[in-house]
C-alpha cells in the first residue's frame, strides 16, 4: 500500500507529461478492515480512507481497452490469471522478490532484494527528486520499512545494509519522525488487533486452504485467546456460514496469544458438520507423533465443533498443515461422502484407526493460497523460518511468522535474563 502511494506521489511531482498517475490498492475496499496495521497507519499519518483507490473501484480492463492504461506493478511481479490481459499495459516493475520467469511481464524490471519494497521506492525519491519528500510521505516509508524489517532487529536477519541506509537517511531529513521501537511496536499491535472484526472477518485475515477431490478445508490463524473465540455471540451460526459461503467442508482455527510470562499460547478448534470428517481430523493431530502436538480436550457445548488445548506450542500453522493432508488423505481412503453433504452415519473410532494405520503417513498435494491465481513468488532470503534462511529456498514472509520469530525471541532473552540473575 504504502510503495504505491508514495511511488504515485514521486512519479506525480517529477513528471512533465499530462499524465495522471493513480495508486490502486490491489485489494477490495471491503477487505481493508482485514489489515489492521494499515488502517491504523492511515489513521496515525492522517491520510483519510475516503482518498484510497481500491481495486474494486477502478475498470482496469475498460481503460485498458480504450487504450488509456499503463501499469506500473509495485511490492510484486505476478498478475492473477483474471488480468492476464493487461500484462501488456504494464511498462514497468519494482520488487525486493526474485523474479518467477515464467510469471514476469516483459517489461523494464527493476528487483533487488531487501527486507521491504518501500526502501526501493525511498531509494527512487531521495536520487531522482529528493526536495519533493514532505514529511508525511517520509513517515510512511519509515514506518514500513521498520514494520517489514521487524525492526531492524539483526537477530531476525530480514534488515538488509540498504534497508538501514534509507531508514537513517530518512531519521536524518526528519529528526521528530517516531522512535523506532514506538512505531514498530504500535503497528505490530495493529496488525495481531481483531477487535472490532466480525467473525468472518478474523477468520479470513490470515487463512490457508487444503484441498482434495472437491473437498476442501480452511486453516486461520485466529489472534486472541481459544475461550474468548468459542464465547463469540452466534459462533456456530458464523461458522456455518462462513463454511457454506466458501465451500468448505471444514475449518480449522489455531488461536494464537501471549500469556501473562509473555509465552505463546495456542489451542486448536475444528468444525465441521461432516461426523466422519471431523473425526478423522481430530483423530490424526491427536495420534501425531512427528510433530506431537499434545492436545487436551476442552469441553464445549457446540455441535460439530472440537476443542483443543495445544501443549507444544512450537508447532506452528506451516507445520500443522501436513497433518492435515494426512487427514484429507485417510478420509478419502476410507469413505466417499459426497462433498457438500453432511455424514449423518455414526463412524467408530477403532474404525478410524484401522484407516489411519492403513493409510500411514501418505501426504498429498493440494496446499492453495488462491485457486485462481498463479503462487505468488517468495520473499527474500531474510523472511523468517525456522531454520537457515537459505535451507529451503526463498520463504514466503507471513504474519503468523513474524509472530513466532518474535516471540522466540523474545522467550530467548526472558531466559537470558533470568540466568543472569541467578
Amino acid at each position: 500500500m504504502v510503495s504505491a502511494l508514495a511511488l504515485a506521489f514521486y512519479l506525480t511531482k517529477t513528471n512533465e507529461a499530462e499524465e495522471v498517475f493513480i495508486p490502486v490498492l490491489n485489494i477490495k475496499r471491503s477487505e481493508l478492515p482485514l489489515r489492521g496495521d494499515n488502517v491504523f497507519f492511515l489513521q496515525k499519518i492522517q491520510i483519510p480512507e475516503t482518498i484510497l483507490i481500491f481495486r474494486d473501484e477502478i475498470d482496469l480492463h475498460a481503460l485498458h481497452q480504450a487504450g488509456q492504461l499503463t501499469l506500473i506493478l509495485v511490492d510484486h511481479h505476478v498478475l492473477p490469471k483474471s488480468d492476464a490481459a493487461l500484462e501488456e499495459a504494464i511498462v514497468e516493475v519494482l520488487d525486493h522478490r526474485p523474479i518467477e520467469q515464467k510469471h514476469c511481464p516483459l517489461c523494464h524490471v527493476s528487483v533487488e532484494l531487501v527486507g521491504s519494497c518501500a526502501t526501493l521506492v525511498a531509494e527512487r525519491i531521495l536520487q531522482g527528486a529528493p526536495e519533493i519528500l514532505d514529511r508525511q510521505t517520509a513517515a510512511l516509508l519509515h514506518g514500513t520499512i521498520i514494520l517489514d524489517c521487524v525492526n531492524m532487529d539483526i537477530k531476525i536477519g530480514k534488515a538488509t545494509p540498504k534497508d538501514n541506509e534509507y531508514v537513517e537517511k530518512l531519521e536524518a531529513l526528519f529528526p521528530d519522525l517516531p522512535k523506532r521501537n514506538d512505531i514498530f511496536d504500535s503497528l505490530q499491535k495493529a496488525k495481531f488487533d481483531v477487535s472490532g472484526l466480525t467473525t468472518e472477518q478474523i477468520l479470513r485475515k490470515d487463512q490457508k486452504t487444503i484441498h482434495r477431490q472437491g473437498t476442501k478445508v480452511a486453516i486461520s490463524a485466529v489472534y486472541m485467546n481459544l475461550e474468548a473465540f468459542l464465547q463469540r455471540p452466534n459462533l456456530l451460526a458464523d461458522l456455518g456460514a462462513f463454511c457454506q459461503a466458501h465451500s468448505y467442508d471444514a475449518l480449522v482455527a489455531m488461536t494464537i496469544f501471549f500469556n501473562a510470562h509473555n509465552e505463546p499460547v495456542r489451542q486448536l478448534a475444528i468444525f465441521c458438520p461432516h461426523v466422519a470428517l471431523r473425526m478423522m481430523i481430530c483423530e490424526v493431530l491427536e495420534r501425531s507423533h512427528s510433530p506431537p502436538l499434545k492436545l487436551t480436550p476442552v469441553p464445549n457445548t457446540h455441535p460439530n465443533l472440537q476443542a483443543y488445548l495445544q501443549g507444544n506450542t512450537q508447532v506452528s500453522r506451516k507445520k500443522l498443515l501436513p497433518l492435515l493432508q494426512e487427514a484429507l488423505s485417510t478420509y478419502f481412503d476410507s469413505t466417499k461422502i459426497p462433498s457438500g453433504q453432511p455424514e449423518t452415519v455414526g463412524v467408530s473410532r477403532e474404525q478410524v484407526d484401522k484407516d489411519l494405520d492403513r493409510a500411514g503417513h501418505a501426504l498429498i498435494s493440494g496446499l492453495s493460497q488462491d485457486e485462481e491465481d498463479p503462487p505468488l513468488p517468495p520473499t527474500p532470503m531474510n523472511s523468517l523460518v525456522d531454520e537457515c534462511p537459505l535451507d529451503q529456498g526463498l520463504p514466503k514472509l507471513s504474519a503468523e511468522a513474524v509472530f513466532e520469530k518474535c516471540s522466540q525471541i523474545s522467550l530467548s532473552q526472558s531466559t537470558t535474563a533470568s540466568l543472569s540473575n541467578k
